[in-house]
């Protein structure tokens, strides 16, 4: 193995290198690693050996909605030498001898900042661009601090592919024979809102040419800053930095468990090249969840990657808690499906304003979502520890908490038996704002969705949650709601055990006892009987 024994001098790098893999516990992995994959010969990993382990796997691949995709394929075809001409390269230019493995590891999985994260998968996707003979107008400026810092420009198109290729490294990672897979066919997801975000940040002169209705947006004209681009996607969707070494790591770790493959490739149900199902009968598609996931960090982001790469259809069936075109529209149905959950809601609503129609293609159509933290409560009053805005169609935009504020989440069923309120608050379900002047309002009816502009909220960040939204009060008519748990298991668990009590009392509140009246007399159907005999009669009562 690379392990030298205790009669060699060892070099100081590989000691240092040794040490820092031995601190985030990933030493054995790729001890094991370098042992499945290397020539017992030689003592090096193949270059060829190495070529086919960061290989980007796939069959057929989909995307509805646009034929952009037809230049992935080449991207994805030179992706596995770019990895390895810049991060894995051999000094002899023969193997990679056991020190270069650990060097070219730490280069893409070791503790480094996400902007030098971000600008190693810049770097490949670039190379892998210039490969395949298409190049970029990226350019990378090494830094005091050792890294690099980009610049240039890059299109709409190609910050498309970049999307693409961090899905596709996404998937690689995640893949299993137990997954839920179509065969050899690959669907993307739609990047569209996400490269719509880009071009209205980052484009010069606020993008005023750009509409983001009926712009086409991979094919948009526009030269966008990669600086801007850089920043943007630390803001927006900070765990793209973590796709490339996430990628990196879950191969490798791959490669350790194949201990018996000569070849140092995978074994045929790792092959699998397919890709999960389109879920396009929901709010939520894959395209939408991954973004959502790509803002959000730990267990929650992974929760919501679930609906991207389900193990088991099923599983995302079970996530889905409500939906107004299947449940039923207005708060009481609502209610009935979320009451209970105590874990992450994400709540997505899609509404069109009042210049457009539900049939009208040229409606202005769009889909926002709130994250919360804890489930809906039924309270007069704003709760809630924390939690986000989304603007997700047809832009994408996050907004988190501004920590000015907490009135994260608001949601009242109407009093059943009062008349007569003398500070009446309205019944529906609001984000942000005031009790008066939610930033997002939707009414008891589940019909009617209120967007306001940000001044008056100071629960969260500014900005626009519907593109070109003014000052003024944006109305809606609701077209569908959808609410997603993302609690895991034991969430789910413990709503079933919370409706299945409440289902109890109710029943025993229907239910009268006749043993608990002593005597005919006291029971109730001898004083319906007396009333309906003679109903202006006067009973006495009896001492």
């Amino acid at each position: 193995m690379g392990a030298s024994s205790s009669t060699e001098q060892v070099p100081v790098e590989q000691r240092e290198l040794e040490r820092e893999a031995a601190s985030m516990g990933v030493l054995p992995m790729l001890e094991k690693a370098f042992s499945t994959l290397s020539s017992p010969l030689s003592n090096s990993i193949p270059l060829a050996s190495l070529h086919q382990c960061f290989r980007l796997k796939y069959g057929e691949i989909s995307c509805q909605g646009t034929d952009s995709h037809k230049y992935l394929t080449s991207l994805l075809d030179h992706f596995g030498p770019a990895v390895i001409d810049l991060h894995f390269t051999s000094q002899n230019g023969g193997g990679i001898s056991w020190i270069e493995f650990l060097r070219g590891y730490m280069r893409c999985c070791g503790r480094i900042p996400a902007s030098s994260s971000l600008n190693a998968l810049f770097k490949v996707s670039a190379l892998s661009a210039e490969k395949a003979g298409s190049s970029q107008k990226l350019q990378f400026d090494s830094g005091e601090d050792g890294g690099s810092k980009v610049r240039g420009s890059i299109t709409p198109v190609e910050l498309g592919m970049i999307l693409w290729l961090c899905w596709m490294m996404s998937w690689s990672a995640r893949r299993s024979s137990n997954c839920a897979t179509t065969k050899n066919v690959v669907y993307l997801p739609d990047v569209n809102s996400l490269v719509a975000s880009a071009i209205v940040c980052c484009a010069e002169n606020g993008s005023s040419d750009f509409d983001a209705w009926r712009s086409e947006v991979l094919t948009f004209q526009v030269e966008l800053d990669a600086a801007k681009i850089h920043s943007w996607t630390l803001t927006t969707v900070p765990n793209l930095a973590g796709c490339f070494s996430h990628f990196i790591h879950s191969t490798i770790e791959k490669s350790a468990r194949f201990e018996g493959n000569e070849t140092g490739t995978l074994s045929s149900s790792d092959e699998d090249m397919s890709s999960p199902f389109p879920y396009e009968r929901h709010l939520l598609t894959s395209g939408r969840a991954w973004g959502i996931s790509l803002s959000q960090r730990g267990d929650l982001s992974e929760e919501i990657l679930k609906t991207c790469f389900p193990c088991k259809l099923d599983l995302v069936e079970e996530s889905l808690l409500y939906r107004s075109s299947l449940h039923g529209k207005g708060l009481n149905r609502f209610w009935s499906s979320t009451e209970g959950y105590l874990g992450p809601l994400l709540m997505l609503i899609s509404a069109y304003s009042t210049e457009g129609s539900e049939t009208d293609p040229s409606g202005r159509k769009w889909i926002i979502g709130a994250l919360t933290e804890q489930g809906f409560e039924n309270r007069d009053v704003f709760y809630g520890t924390g939690g986000h805005l989304f603007a997700i169609w047809p832009v994408f935009h996050i907004f988190s908490p501004s920590g000015k504020q907490k009135n994260f989440l608001y949601s009242r069923l109407r009093p059943v038996g009062k008349v007569y309120e003398s500070h009446q608050k309205p019944a529906g379900i609001g984000f942000g704002g005031t009790i008066k002047d939610h930033r997002i309002f939707i009414d008891e009816e589940f019909e009617r969705a209120t967007i306001r502009h940000h001044a008056g909220d100071k629960s969260y960040q500014p900005g626009p949650l519907v593109p070109n939204q003014g000052f003024l009060p944006v109305e809606a008519s609701v077209i569908d709601v959808e609410v997603w748990g993302l609690g895991g298991k034991k969430a789910k668990e413990m709503q079933m055990s919370y409706k299945k009590r409440e289902h109890l009392f109710t029943e025993q509140r229907r239910k009268v006892d006749l043993k608990t009246f002593s005597s005919w007399e006291d029971s109730p159907e001898k004083m319906m009987m007396d009333l309906v005999s003679d109903p202006t009669g006067v009973q006495r009562e009896k001492r």
